[in-house]
Formats: C-alpha cells, sequence, structure tokens
C-alpha cells in the first residue's frame, strides 16, 4: 500500500505517521496481496476538531471516509472503522469489479475560477458502468450524486439522492 500523508495546520510526527500507516494499512487484508492500494490521507485540524480523511484507489475503485474527534487519533482509528464497515458492506461487489472490470478513476483535475457563480471546476474521466456500479460509487464516495457514463446507451447520466432516501436518475433526452 503506497500512502502519502499531508498535514494542515498540524505537524505530522513520526509516531502520527506510524500510527496511520499501521491503522490504514491494515485495510489491505480485504484484498488480495499484489492488489496496488494508492492512498491519500489528510490530517487536519479546525478548531478544536482534529480531521482524518483518507482516500483509497483500489484498481480504480475508490474508497473514501472521514472522522473529526477532539484527538488525532482517534479521528485515524474511527476513519479506518469507518472504511471498514463501507468494505465489509460492500465486500462481494468490491471483488467483483476489482477481479473484473474496472470502475470510474476521476483524475482529480481542480481548477478554480473568480466568479460568483461557478466557484471551481472538476474535470474526471469516465468509463461505462451499469446504474448499480454508479449506485454502489457514489455510496462508497459518500455523495449525493454521481455523474456516469452509462454502458447500456453510451449517455452520460446523474445519478442522485433524493431527499426521501431513494434514489433519482437524470438521462438526456433526444
Amino acid at each position: 500500500m503506497q500512502l502519502m500523508i499531508k498535514g494542515r495546520n498540524i505537524d505530522i510526527t513520526p509516531a502520527l505517521r506510524e500510527h496511520a500507516e499501521k491503522k490504514i494499512g491494515k485495510l489491505s487484508r480485504f484484498f488480495e496481496p499484489n492488489e496496488p492500494i494508492d492512498g491519500q490521507v489528510v490530517l487536519r485540524i479546525e478548531g478544536d476538531e482534529h480531521v482524518a480523511e483518507v482516500t483509497l484507489s483500489i484498481d480504480g475503485l475508490i474508497l473514501r471516509g472521514e472522522e473529526n474527534t477532539l484527538d488525532m487519533y482517534a479521528s485515524i482509528d474511527g476513519v479506518v472503522e469507518k472504511l471498514e464497515r463501507q468494505i465489509h458492506k460492500y465486500k462481494t461487489r468490491i471483488n467483483r469489479k476489482i477481479r473484473g472490470e474496472k470502475m470510474f478513476l476521476p483524475t482529480d483535475k481542480k481548477e478554480e475560477r473568480a466568479t460568483e457563480q461557478v466557484v471551481r471546476i472538476k474535470r474526471f474521466h469516465t468509463k461505462p458502468m451499469s446504474t448499480d456500479e454508479a449506485l454502489m460509487q457514489m455510496e462508497l464516495l459518500g455523495h449525493d450524486f454521481f455523474v456516469y457514463r452509462n454502458a447500456d446507451n453510451d449517455e452520460v447520466n446523474v445519478l442522485y439522492k433524493r431527499k426521501d432516501g431513494r434514489y433519482g436518475l437524470l438521462e438526456p433526452e433526444g
């Protein structure tokens, strides 16, 4: 597992780095030994809150978790527990996707604009996937919507979570 650990408003001490690497490294036991796993860990302090944010990329699948407590070590432990729950919840589907076809992986190119209406543009590559795959990816990321290329018709679709907890799908017409 390749981890990049960054700190914002905090110095990453060797003990903190070792704790993060040890705890997050344990997640690799859920995947094949030769499966390449890349991770980004951002540890930051916002007021009294100690925030640990982890994003893992496993062969195109993205897992993301965030935890904030009053102690950075507890935040790291908490985010690892959240990621473990995500992995357990989707283990069968995750393994099927990792062993079979590759899934969507954003390029994470971000541009900031100084306009009042559009404050950020995010560009990403899309790979065709089913609506079920898109729903799984959206839930794994913890987002309220997900843009993807529908494998059935090769058109861009938007999957979103409705206020009632169910899901909606936007498809272009014509």
